[in-house]
């Protein structure tokens, strides 16, 4: 027999640590090769992780809701084999796959099951849902998750509540005054949830403290370490959209009967900076230290808003090889799959290169957040109508002209103002000199 080590795979390039949602598997169970284990929650999405092996589960080293680094070992499984030999599942993969030299490479979650995010239904003990406050209790008074599970809920449809914890761990002691007990704990459990949950200063009956969900926490997360690990310098130019906006509104009608998707502006934008992303390599690149990595592949992220108000990235991958008739299919799928919440996670990974329709909302300007490992990110605000001086071989007269505001973020580190304004300069002009014949 020999035992395998199960370690957290890498499921993106910017990924480096995962939380486990639920184990599926018990110490003791055998399993079967390719059978879902566990369910763990990365930047965006939740994925399930099957096993590579066949075996028996000898010991899960990782618990529910422990945050565990890509590479950490997280269960052991016995497996048929030599004695003595241990195997390990390395979870050390470059950005497309590619084994880095390692005897042996994990394949990376390629079709996860995307599972329902935040709130889980109450199916049973091993599934309830279980309070911030609770869950410091049991970590603070050393409740094991059997004993969590065997407490009576009181609370709506069986919740455990913090009275019906309080009530266990005195039934669980053998001396000393219940009440001074309960007194004594309940100081002592709202001292380290305070830690956790900010409290309000002022009335509380006129403020409500409301916890991050899970996904609302991560991006949290991942805009600070943006911010904290690039340079971040917006520039701001306008462009005059009119011949574009003049051929779309010709042409979708037209377009949508052909094809069978409607045409919008953000397949034209990815067919645009698909090329020039070409003739400026450093602004689809990425940092290593003190190395500058130039991505030979156009992978361009589209920032949706989701219906709860928190936001994705699905990847048109190897954008510039499609048409605009494929850029339309593929960004159109991508999006509404991502408002579903239907994105596998190969979905959201390996962006070059980020654009964010700002003008969706009708804003005009904004300074967008660079979505690492990254080093620039394009919004494009909302489309108006305004007067504009028009220079004709004539003279200049006054017109009604459609006007855009596009806002470059880029990363000082490596893109100085002269590259990152040249580039945003070339969006402009090619949006502005908008050719129907390119298309």
């Amino acid at each position: 027999m020999a035992n395998y080590e199960l370690v957290m795979p890498k499921m993106g390039e910017s990924i480096f640590e995962a939380t486990i949602l639920n184990w599926l598997v018990e110490e003791g169970q055998t399993i079967d090769h390719d059978e879902i284990i566990l369910e763990v929650a990365t930047d965006k999405v939740d994925s399930e992780i099957p096993s590579p092996v066949a075996g028996k589960v000898v010991e899960l080293k990782a618990t529910v809701d422990q945050v565990v680094n890509v590479g950490d070992v997280i269960a052991v499984i016995e497996t048929e084999g030599d004695d003595g030999k241990h195997s390990k599942l390395i979870a050390d993969t470059d950005t497309n796959g590619a084994n880095n030299g390692n005897e042996h490479t994990t394949p990376e979650v390629p079709t996860s099951v995307v599972v329902n995010e935040t709130v889980r239904k109450l199916k049973d003990k091993k599934d309830r849902f279980y309070s911030p406050l609770v869950r410091t209790i049991a970590r603070k008074e050393n409740i094991s998750k059997e004993e969590l599970e065997s407490i009576q809920g009181t609370g709506m449809g069986g919740r455990v509540t913090k009275q019906d914890v309080m009530e266990f761990l005195i039934l669980k002691s053998d001396d000393g005054s219940k009440e001074q007990q309960k007194a004594s704990k309940e100081e002592d459990i709202v001292e380290a949830f305070e830690e956790n949950v900010t409290k309000s200063s002022h009335d509380s009956d006129l403020e409500e403290v409301v916890n991050m969900t899970r996904v609302r926490s991560t991006i949290s997360k991942h805009m600070i370490r943006s911010k904290e690990t690039a340079a971040h310098v917006t520039s701001v130019i306008e462009a005059d959209m009119t011949k574009m906006v003049e051929w779309r509104n010709r042409n979708k009608v037209k377009f949508q009967e052909k094809y069978g998707v409607k045409l919008t502006y953000t397949p034209i934008f990815l067919k645009i900076l698909s090329e020039l992303l070409r003739e400026f390599p450093y602004l689809n690149s990425s940092v290593e230290g003190d190395k500058v990595i130039l991505k030979k592949y156009i992978n361009i992220g589209i920032a949706t808003a989701l219906p709860d108000h928190t936001l994705i990235v699905p990847v048109v991958k190897n954008a510039d090889q499609y048409s605009l008739a494929g850029l339309a299919k593929q960004s159109n799928d991508l999006i509404s799959r991502a408002r579903k919440n239907a994105l596998k996670a190969d979905e959201i990974r390996q962006g070059t290169f980020t654009i964010s329709n700002i003008g969706t909302f009708d804003n005009l300007i904004g300074t967008p957040i660079i979505n690492q490992p990254e080093v620039a990110i394009l919004a494009a605000g909302a489309i108006k109508k305004k007067p504009a001086v028009i220079e004709t071989a004539e003279g200049d007269f006054i017109g009604i002209r459609q006007k855009m505001y596009l806002s470059l973020s880029f990363d000082h580190r490596i893109i100085d103002g002269y590259l990152g304004g040249s580039f945003l300069k070339e969006i402009a002009t090619k949006f502005e000199s908008f050719d129907e014949d390119d298309f």
